[in-house]
C-alpha cells in the first residue's frame, strides 16, 4: 500500500470511530437536564384533574374521625375550576367549622413504581388556601390496605405544610414547607439568604421538585432531595434541602401518592385551611425541569 493509500485508510478508520462514538452519544440516556426547557418524554402524568371524572383513581378515606357531633366522610377533597381553564385538586380536613377529623388520607396509585435501587423525581405544584392547617403529602411503598391502616407512617420522602403547635417538641411552626429528617421534620434552607425559608405565601402557586433516591441505606439511599419556585422569595429554582430522610426506609417499590391532613382533636383544634395540588408527573432520574404541558403555566396560575 502506497503512502496515500495508507493515509486514505487511516482518515477512514477515524471517521467511522468518531461517528460510532457519536451514535453512542446520541442514544444515551441522561438522567440530569437543566433548566433550559424540557422534554415532554422525560415526564409521566400522575395527574392534572382535567378529566371528566377527575377523582375515579383516588380513593379517600377518614380513619379517624372523631367529630362531634359525627359527621360522617367529613374531607373536603374536591377538584375546582380556577376560572383560568385550569382545574387543581383542595384537599381539606374538614368543611368550615368541622373540627376532630384526626386522619383525612386521599392516595392513588403512580403509573409506575419507583423500584428499590432507582432515582426518580416527582413534580407537584401546591397552594396554601389559608392558616391555621397540618398537611402532609409524599409518597408510599404500601398498598391500600397498609396506607389506611399505617396512616403518615405509611409514607416515605414526605413534605409537610403547617403552623401548628408541635407538643412534642415544645415548637410552633410557622408555615415553611418541612421535610423528613431523623425523627422529625426540618424547614427547608434558603442558600441565598443562608437561613431557613420563609413561610410559604398563601394564595401562591409554588412548584416543587423532589428527587427521590430509593437505593438500600446501605447504598446511601432511602433519601430525597428538594428544589422550589415560587412566591417571592423563590422567583428562580433553588435547591432547598439535601439528603432529607424517608419516613420508615422500607426499601420497597414505591407505589402511590399519598396526601394526608387533619384539624386536630376537637378539644384542642387548630385550624382545617386547606392546601390546594395541581400537575402531579413523575421522570425517571434527576429532571429539574417544568413538564412541557405547563408551559404557560405563569399565564393561568396567578
Amino acid at each position: 500500500m502506497n503512502t496515500l493509500s495508507k493515509h486514505m485508510a487511516t482518515r477512514c478508520s477515524g471517521f467511522y470511530i468518531l461517528f460510532f462514538a457519536m451514535s453512542l452519544v446520541s442514544h444515551a440516556q441522561v438522567p440530569t437536564h437543566a433548566d433550559n426547557g424540557s422534554i415532554d418524554s422525560d415526564w409521566i402524568k400522575i395527574d392534572d384533574f382535567e378529566t371528566s371524572n377527575p377523582l375515579e383513581n383516588w380513593t379517600l378515606v377518614d380513619t379517624q374521625n372523631e367529630t362531634n357531633p359525627k359527621v360522617e366522610n367529613p374531607q373536603v377533597t374536591e377538584v375546582r375550576d380556577e376560572d383560568r381553564g385550569n382545574h387543581y385538586l383542595i384537599k381539606k380536613p374538614a368543611a368550615e367549622g368541622v373540627v376532630g377529623n384526626r386522619k383525612a388520607i386521599s392516595f392513588r396509585k403512580l403509573p409506575t413504581a419507583i423500584a428499590v435501587g432507582e432515582t426518580s423525581t416527582l413534580y407537584v405544584r401546591i397552594n396554601v388556601e389559608y392558616f391555621p392547617n397540618n398537611h402532609v403529602f409524599g409518597l408510599s411503598n404500601m398498598e391500600p390496605d397498609g396506607i389506611i391502616e399505617h396512616d403518615y407512617n405509611a409514607m416515605e420522602p414526605t413534605l409537610r405544610v403547617t403552623d401548628r403547635y408541635d407538643a412534642n417538641i415544645d415548637m410552633k411552626n410557622d408555615g415553611t414547607l418541612l421535610v423528613r429528617k431523623g425523627d422529625w421534620y426540618d424547614k427547608i434552607y434558603n442558600s441565598q439568604t443562608d437561613r431557613s425559608a420563609e413561610p410559604m405565601e398563601t394564595n401562591t402557586w409554588y412548584e416543587v421538585w423532589c428527587v427521590i433516591n430509593n437505593n438500600k441505606a446501605a447504598d446511601g439511599g432511602q433519601s430525597y432531595d428538594v428544589y422550589i419556585k415560587g412566591g417571592g422569595e423563590f422567583a428562580e429554582q433553588q435547591k432547598v434541602y439535601s439528603r432529607a430522610d424517608f419516613r420508615m426506609k422500607r426499601e420497597q417499590p414505591i407505589i402511590y401518592f399519598q396526601a394526608t391532613c387533619n384539624t386536630g382533636s376537637v378539644v384542642k383544634p387548630y385550624g382545617n385551611g386547606g392546601l390546594r395540588y395541581d400537575d402531579l408527573y413523575m421522570a425517571e432520574g434527576v429532571v429539574l425541569t417544568t413538564p412541557v404541558s405547563l408551559s404557560n403555566l405563569n399565564s393561568r396560575s396567578k
